[in-house]
């Protein structure tokens, strides 16, 4: 199986480091992602929009499809590639369900959620000139900064790029509804899987899409908003057991 994998904010494809190599130890074939504006040494962030994200990841899909052989589908008709998304790479992976959900065989979220159409990713981070640096950690909760030590959060800002701001603020634009029949793990971290349920029971406005696919898994890995950078073994380890074959689930199961 090929495994595509889709960073959050400030992050490019080498963040996914120790979670790559575990999957490709696993058998998987790898493809971790850096999105336009998340090059060190990209200049022109304000004019990326989110659906130039979206046409990077559906890139992505498209050329494994056109690599795989006739032969080789016909042996295993069966998707065979599946997006691991992390934090502002859950709505980007939805995105790419809305218009390749055949070609998937499950989306992992990690501590993330499909969103609704109209609804942007984060509009209310700090913009300065088209883009956003990694903010100051004042401005995160508790409960994201979560066993990311002084000496991670040294190395997260090292590493962090400044995020395209309209990729954070852009409308999310879905249209197709088999987007909800892609199997899905929810992988919950700074929240409880039961907190997961209680948002989607109620009908909160952002877990609306989550609450309607049809094939979901909610999985805890408690730690905070950076599992790869704060548990990336353990994550590693839930994100393998995702991608086994699995029974549909309800989701509220």
């Amino acid at each position: 199986m090929h495994v595509i994998l889709i960073p959050g904010f400030w992050l490019d494809g080498d963040s996914w480091g120790p979670v790559t190599t575990a999957l490709e130890d696993a058998g998987y074939t790898t493809h971790p992602l850096t999105l336009p504006g998340l090059h060190r040494d990209d200049t022109d962030r304000a004019s990326i929009t989110l659906a130039d994200h979206v046409a990077t990841v559906v890139n992505a899909v498209d050329g494994i499809l056109a690599n795989t052989s006739n032969r080789d589908r016909d042996d295993d008709p069966k998707p065979q590639i599946a997006l691991i998304a992390h934090s502002g790479g859950g709505p980007i992976a939805h995105a790419v369900a809305d218009v390749r959900a055949g070609a998937l065989a499950r989306i992992v979220y990690v501590d993330t959620v499909p969103l609704p159409p109209g609804m942007p990713i984060n509009a209310e981070l700090p913009t300065i000139d088209g883009e956003i640096p990694l903010p100051d950690w004042s401005i995160f909760d508790d409960e994201d900064l979560a066993d990311l030590t002084p000496t991670l959060r040294d190395e997260f800002r090292t590493r962090a790029v400044p995020q395209p701001a309209r990729v954070a603020s852009d409308s999310q634009s879905l249209s197709h509804p088999e987007r909800f029949d892609v199997p899905s793990t929810v992988i919950c971290c700074e929240f409880p899987s039961s907190q997961m349920r209680e948002w989607m029971a109620a009908g909160l406005p952002f877990a609306t899409e989550v609450a309607q696919l049809t094939d979901l898994e909610v999985v805890d890995l408690p730690t905070g908003h950076w599992p790869q950078f704060t548990k990336p073994a353990e994550l590693a380890t839930v994100i393998v057991a995702a991608l086994r074959p699995q029974q549909p689930r309800s989701t509220l199961a």
